[in-house]
């Protein structure tokens, strides 16, 4: 396939001494969490982590405000480690993954998917079916090993069409702020590999059967939910819609960095978290603590995030 990744200067630009920073200790090699959905599993595997400097991650917002939210949290004002979780469903004959993880070289505490998804009882020629939330790095350079190989190799693969139809636009890596390039040159360089082979979808289609596609674009323009139906019952997967378990449900209000549209981020966030908190749908969000995997509750005007188990 002979497709150039970027350098892992190249991608640490944005996050400057980010890369330097240590590992979390003891990276477990398991899967994280599991909730049942009928006679569907959904499983939530470890990619490890990413290290955020905390004026990358809220760039914006009362800082004095934000450290004490962190603190009485228990969590550094320094930076943020959030985790990174991969959800695997399995259904019948069929294993989906949500998303692919870092890979090798996006950030040393992070890609480590193939370490651990053995534990949900999966090797990667048995992935069936692969459904992108969207286009960052953390989401998908996991896409190829480091001989530019499929790391799923017999999987389907599917995007939403606005995602695509941005990532691959000739001036996005133009328009893109000089700290984010990489990220489109990832990004071109892996949605060039599934040129022959990608599904683009719509919001509100049904993208695999009993799996709806839900607009939460903002975070990318193309960021897509995703509700995994069985019955009455449903699990989301949110992607990165909401990326801190602390900061964006007590403030989803506030903007995020990593956000492409800040505000349509906010928007979207609020929207969605509303709809979660209503219905007490379980869901997934890829970078909360405990596996993701949990509900939302309503805290006065605000939300907060209970951890399923």
């Amino acid at each position: 396939m002979n497709i150039k990744s970027p350098t892992r200067r190249e991608a640490m630009a944005l996050f400057g001494a980010a890369a330097s920073m240590p590992l979390l200790p003891g990276l477990a090699s398991r899967a994280v969490a599991e909730v049942s959905l009928g006679e569907k599993s959904v499983t939530t595997v470890s990619d490890g982590n990413l290290v955020l400097p905390l004026d990358f991650a809220f760039p914006d917002v009362p800082e004095a405000e934000l450290k004490a939210l962190l603190e009485t949290a228990g969590l550094s004002t320094d930076a943020l480690e959030p985790d990174c979780n991969v959800t695997v469903l399995r259904d019948g004959d069929r294993v989906v993954l949500f998303d692919v993880g870092a890979g090798p070289n996006f950030m040393p505490s992070a890609g480590r998917i193939l370490d651990n998804i053995d534990a949900a009882g999966v090797a990667p020629e048995e992935v069936t079916d692969v459904l992108f939330t969207h286009a960052h790095p953390d989401h998908i350079w996991g896409l190829l090993d480091d001989f530019d190989e499929f790391v799923f190799p017999e999987a389907n693969y599917y995007i939403n069409r606005v995602e695509w139809d941005f990532w691959r636009a000739d001036d996005t890596l133009e328009k893109m702020p000089e700290a984010r390039k990489s990220f489109v040159v990832g990004a071109q360089n892996r949605l060039a590999a599934l040129e022959d082979m990608i599904q683009l979808f719509n919001w509100g289609d049904e993208v695999l059967p009993g799996i709806e596609a839900i607009d939460t674009h903002g975070h990318t323009p193309g960021h897509t939910s995703f509700a995994i139906h069985e019955g009455s019952d449903s699990v989301t997967v949110i992607g990165d819609a909401a990326t801190s378990s602390v900061v964006s449900f007590a403030h989803p209000e506030w903007p995020s960095g990593s956000d492409q549209d800040a505000g349509e981020g906010i928007a979207t966030r609020t929207r969605l978290l509303d709809r979660l908190a209503q219905e007490q749908t379980r869901f997934v969000g890829f970078h909360l603590p405990e596996g993701g995997i949990g509900r939302v509750e309503k805290a006065g005007s605000a939300y907060r995030f209970v951890a399923d188990g």
